[in-house]
């Protein structure tokens, strides 16, 4: 049997196995031990998953993954983000859809806070959107703006998601955090600009508050609400000023970070027994769900590479097919796209790393780079049904009202602006590579 029959017999297996309904880490760690069994004999295949084991162990910025998720759920479980949307609140009322883009500033301190979708999408579904609703916001518009905003966490510093594609691309965590600062930035920017626009244009999907309710706020209560919320802001910057100007490691910077986001709970009288016994066992069960998934995706990868299915797959695109690197990435970024219907992020990027991310380093494209493509390229599939994770979560905590065709109807607009930001991304790749280039090398 040749190595691309082996190749493609392995992702068949794996495919069909995938649709039992068993745990994702289990089925592709069974498929790549089973597969170097067959190819180098027992040995092989239990040296294989022992090797790779010890590599994850010994993968020292592995220690940012508990610390960051410890960090998100203290902020989410004490409620910190209150005083934070209530700042948004009051200081952006004025503005044509003021509120919404209040909410996008929201989701992206959340997300520098935590480096999940699903801390922002839980707090902007509990906090901002009953309070949209009641001022009149056209539901579209506000459940789009949620769906949108919580996306950001996978782009943004601390993202979990950049990672996992660390570790399995074995790129540095700081350069690909850094890589997606401009471009997490830029798309939140794409994000409030619309907004503005669809409210200038059509004031009645984001009235601004009233001058009656203006007026209610002192300029003492203004800037004591500016104080309150920006604490989870003086959270990130404890964090990674430190990291940015090199006074520590990534790892210390994430150990700053959950220490801070602590003592701040504390501070605000929020921290109970309560809110610590959730914040960890919610860091354990991600942490754990991770660590499976970097590990199956590892033994994977070296199953590929003993069988150079990576050389393969380039002579057939270069060779063979006459396409130029530049129609390879895209085709690559339309599989993801595919692929987003009904898989989440996690899954894609075990399934098709082992071939994609060798194949990119062969082609010439820069992996960090290429690291922010697929985070933007994940974003997009988080919210394209019918899998869409960020569709799922919105209705299981969205009021009855808001129907799951309103959740469907509400996101186009923003996948779009997120396929401009991709577009961008693409076309001029300094956007995502100028912040480490600048930082590593000074």
């Amino acid at each position: 049997m040749t190595p691309n029959l082996i190749a493609l017999s392995m992702f068949g297996a794996m495919l069909v196995l995938l649709f039992t309904g068993q745990r994702m880490f289990g089925m592709i760690g069974f498929v790549a031990v089973v597969a170097a069994m067959l190819l180098w004999g027992d040995r092989g295949g239990y040296d294989l998953a022992f090797a790779q084991s010890i590599k994850l162990m010994s993968w020292f910025p592995l220690m940012t993954l508990p610390m960051f998720i410890f960090m998100g759920y203290i902020l989410s479980e004490s409620r910190l983000a209150d005083d934070l949307y209530r700042m948004f609140h009051v200081w952006f009322g004025p503005v044509p859809g003021g509120l919404a883009i209040g909410t996008i500033f929201l989701m992206v301190l959340i997300s520098a806070m935590n480096g999940l979708s699903v801390a922002g999408m839980a707090i902007g579904a509990t906090i901002a959107l009953p309070e949209l609703l009641r001022r009149n916001y056209d539901k579209l518009m506000v459940t789009g703006v949620i769906q949108a905003g919580s996306s950001l966490g996978i782009l943004i510093p601390p993202s979990v998601v950049l990672v996992l594609y660390a570790m399995i691309a074995r790129q540095p965590v700081g350069k690909l955090w850094l890589a997606g600062v401009l471009p997490g930035l830029m798309m939140a920017g794409l994000f409030i600009l619309y907004i503005w626009i669809r409210c200038r244009i059509s004031p009645e999907l984001g009235p601004v508050l009233s001058p009656q309710e203006r007026a209610q706020v002192s300029r003492a209560e203004k800037i004591r609400l500016l104080r309150a919320g920006l604490l989870p802001f003086g959270i990130f910057l404890a964090m990674m000023v430190p990291f940015v100007t090199g006074y520590v490691r990534l790892v210390e910077s994430s150990v700053i970070g959950a220490l801070a986001a602590t003592l701040a709970a504390a501070v605000k009288g929020r921290l109970t027994w309560a809110v610590v016994e959730t914040a960890t066992r919610q860091t354990l069960a991600v942490s754990c769900m991770f660590l499976w998934i970097i590990l199956a995706a590892l033994a994977f990868g070296a199953v590929f590479d003993g069988l150079r299915a990576v050389d393969a797959l380039k002579g057939l695109f270069l060779e063979d097919l006459h396409l130029n690197r530049w129609t390879v990435l895209i085709i690559m970024q339309l599989t993801f796209l595919l692929m987003g219907t009904f898989l989440d992020d996690t899954a894609m990027l075990v399934i098709v790393a082992p071939l994609y991310v060798p194949l990119v380093d062969a082609l010439g494209f820069d992996l960090i780079w290429y690291g922010v493509l697929y985070t933007i390229t994940t974003q997009v599939a988080y919210m394209t049904p019918p899998f869409g994770y960020n569709l799922f979560l919105m209705r299981a905590m969205a009021p009855p009202e808001i129907t799951l065709h309103d959740i469907y109807r509400s996101i186009v607009p923003f996948v779009g602006v997120m396929i401009v930001a991709l577009a961008l991304v693409i076309a001029f790749p300094q956007i995502a590579l100028w912040l480490p280039e600048t930082l590593y090398n000074r």
